[in-house]
């Protein structure tokens, strides 16, 4: 589209340029000060020859006094000009020049008006709108920095106008928008043309064509009394595409022979082809004041070296002092030579170990990754078949012994992943999740899963949870569990006959976040000062006299970076023989709406109206037990397979909705068995159930052909979701 080309920052020159002039050259700087001036009388009536002769006086004379600020106005002034003439190229090359002189003097407003420039030629002449837009960006930054607020507002102008030009036109009316009514009433008259011809290009865009004419009119009268020709110009491009637009061809044709007419006045060829004749002159005279610097400098060393014979003698001097540090420097050559070649045989020793270790690494993690395998499947049993066993009797569903049961079956497998990959909490590769629950639920889950520790020990466990705490949270409630579990079994295990207290007191709230304080305080034997230091470093056990503590050692260790992973910290206060407190403040947000949403998407109905058929293909046969009770819960059925020869005969003689597939099976993998379902080109759903860690077989996963994997063990409600939408995603792809 046309673009409101709504001012130059020359307008401004003349009323910015140093206020207070120093006394150095005040009457040089005046006269650079009225030839700039004049230049801009002349570019505002469209001679733009006479201008740019001006300004290249104003050039001269300031490089001849070597003032910076008014080299950078004068470049800035011929941009201005060469940029009106259509000739970018030449305009961004004076720019940048005022740009290097502006940053030698550091002024903001001198920065403000280049960057704005700058924006100016990138933006109306098509050469890169976004760039114009950043540039223009910054020198809004600028006009804010001074306080200017004819500056803001014609830069606000612009951006309005660059936004325009690509459609953006959101943006740009966002940035009129506080400056629209200030403008229409007090702006001056080039301001108020340019809001007015702004206005009707996005009236016209909105399809108010009545408003927008009104718009154009009041810009081409103000444009006309002003004389602003190159102005009423680009009203007159924008008039005539309004026209086009309701598809007014006559009035578009009407407009278009008063732009041609103008035109020619304005941008005549003889005007060019002077201004193109006065860059190459301003190039020559550019050289030549070098030139003549050059040939100063050179007469003053040569009345020096008449002058004084020191020179010579300062000279030879001086090259016998480089004769010796070139001797100097050979040597250090030679020594260095000698190092880099002991550092190269350093470098090979280094890269030899490093390997060695990148080995012992890689050894390491696969050596976790079977370990945790091995784990996960014989608990994926123990906490199916507690499921089973609450299902299957429901007169045992609020058994506490059951419900301690799997939450520690749940709270094992945690600890036993955390144990196995505390490498990950250190490379801070274990991201917290969010999801909703009940704090006292947690905790009171967690007190009457270590009941038997304070029986065993006759200790007295309380529970102290502060009534202002909301009912639901959001947070990692696992991480939590895993603190609070590790530092109450502690507080049971070093207290005898004594008393354990489990508190969480509201200590502050921010926006939605609620800052909890949890204290866990003991009357037992306590933590000598000295040991204090060190009992939450890795595998580390304090010396007891009386007893035999056993452990790992990484309990408090594990602790601790837990605590940090939620960007806090854990306090100790201990004496001994008296009692510990361990204290810690975690922050977790507490949204109504966003709680209400993630229940009701936990709330899932088990009772399918769907009978989905289901292969599950599972050599382990406890595994197998418990996943078949979960499908069967959910109204769905199942067949089971032992290996993955057996899931592709199975898929030849009957049609499955969705296939549970193992990966870690003898004969055939999970992998390898998908790969072959597909080259069969069978579309079904396949969804990997394994042991190991979701990140290590997920692209291999994909690879093969899967559409999702589910890490055991899982809840039933995750698997019937996986199962529904994964079904469903087929039927619709179908």
């Amino acid at each position: 589209m046309s673009k409101p080309n709504f001012f130059s920052l020359l307008f401004f020159l003349l009323l910015c340029i140093s206020k207070a002039m120093a006394q150095e050259h005040k009457a040089e700087k005046a006269v650079i000060e009225k030839l700039l001036n004049r230049a801009v009388i002349e570019f505002n009536k469209s001679e733009y020859d006479d201008a740019l002769e001006l300004s290249k006086h104003a050039l001269i004379n300031s490089f001849d006094i070597n003032d910076n600020s008014y080299i950078a106005q004068s470049y800035n002034t011929l941009g201005v000009i060469y940029n009106e003439c259509s000739q970018s190229k030449k305009a961004i090359e004076f720019y940048n020049k005022a740009l290097v002189y502006a940053k030698k003097v550091n002024n903001d407003k001198l920065y403000n008006w280049i960057y704005g420039n700058l924006g100016s030629v990138y933006y109306f002449n098509d050469i890169d709108v976004s760039k114009g837009i950043n540039y223009y960006n910054k020198s809004l930054y600028y006009a804010i920095k001074t306080k200017d607020t004819a500056q803001i507002e014609f830069t606000k102008i612009n951006l309005a106008s660059a936004y325009f030009a690509i459609n953006k036109f959101r943006e740009g009316n966002l940035q009129v928008e506080d400056i629209k009514d200030r403008i229409l009433t007090n702006g001056s008259d080039d301001a108020k043309m340019s809001m007015q011809l702004l206005l009707g290009i996005y009236a016209t865009n909105n399809n108010q064509k009545a408003i927008a004419e009104d718009y154009y009119s009041k810009a081409v009268q103000i444009a006309k009394d002003n004389k602003f020709d190159s102005f009423l110009i680009n009203i007159y491009e924008n008039i005539i595409r309004h026209y086009k637009q309701y598809k007014e061809p006559k009035k578009a044709e009407e407009y278009k022979q008063k732009l041609d007419a103008l035109s020619k006045v304005v941008y005549s060829e003889d005007k060019i082809d002077n201004i193109k004749k006065a860059a190459v002159q301003i190039e020559l005279d550019e050289y030549k004041i070098q030139l003549d610097k050059i040939e100063k400098v050179n007469e003053k060393h040569k009345k020096s070296l008449k002058e004084s014979k020191l020179i010579v003698i300062l000279f030879i001097v001086i090259l016998i002092i480089l004769l010796l540090l070139l001797l100097t420097l050979y040597k250090n050559i030679k020594l260095r030579e000698q190092a880099n070649s002991e550092l190269r045989e350093a470098n090979e020793a280094l890269k030899i170990a490093k390997e060695k270790a990148e080995e012992a690494s890689q050894l390491k993690s696969q050596f976790v990754s079977t370990i945790t395998h091995e784990l996960r499947t014989p608990l994926y049993g123990v906490i199916g078949i507690t499921n089973i066993i609450m299902d299957e009797h429901k007169e045992l569903g609020n058994s506490p012994h059951l419900k301690s049961l799997k939450f520690s079956a749940k709270y094992l497998l945690s600890l036993v992943n955390d144990i196995l990959q505390i490498n990950k909490i250190e490379e801070k590769r274990i991201v917290l999740e969010s999801l909703i629950f009940n704090l006292t639920d947690e905790i009171t889950t967690i007190k009457n899963s270590v009941e038997y520790i304070a029986d065993k020990n006759n200790d007295k466990l309380t529970l102290e949870i502060d009534t202002a705490i909301p009912e639901f949270l959001i947070g990692d409630k696992l991480r939590l569990s895993q603190i609070v579990m590790n530092l109450v079994s502690n507080a049971l295990k070093f207290t005898k006959n004594g008393e354990v207290a489990i508190m969480a007191d509201l200590k502050r709230v921010e926006g939605k976040t609620y800052f909890i304080e949890f204290k866990i305080k003991d009357n037992g034997i306590g933590i000598a000062k000295e040991d204090q230091d060190k009992i939450f470093d890795k595998f580390v056990q304090i010396e007891r006299k009386e007893e035999d503590y056993q452990g790992t050692g990484l309990g408090l260790s594990i602790v601790s970076r837990l605590i940090e992973l939620f960007d806090s910290k854990i306090e100790l206060e201990s004496e001994e023989n008296v009692g510990t407190t361990f204290s810690f403040t975690i922050g977790f947000e507490y949204d109504e709406e966003k709680s209400r949403e993630i229940i009701n998407n936990i709330d899932v109905d088990l009772s399918s109206s769907y009978l989905y058929n289901i292969l599950v293909v599972e050599d382990n046969k406890i595994n197998q037990m418990v996943t078949k009770k979960i499908i069967q819960n959910t109204n769905m059925s199942c067949t089971i397979v032992d290996d993955g020869y057996a899931a592709l005969v199975a898929l030849d003689r009957e049609a499955f909705d969705l296939v549970l597939m193992d990966i870690n099976m003898p004969l055939i993998n999970g992998f390898e068995t998908t790969r072959k379902i597909r080259e069969k080109g069978i579309k079904v759903p396949i969804i990997a159930l394994t042991a190991f860690d979701k990140q290590e077989v997920m692209e291999e996963a994909l690879a093969a052909g899967m559409n999702d994997i589910m890490v055991k063990p899982f809840e039933p409600t995750k698997l019937y979701q996986v199962i529904t939408n994964q079904v469903k995603n087929n039927e619709n792809a179908g």
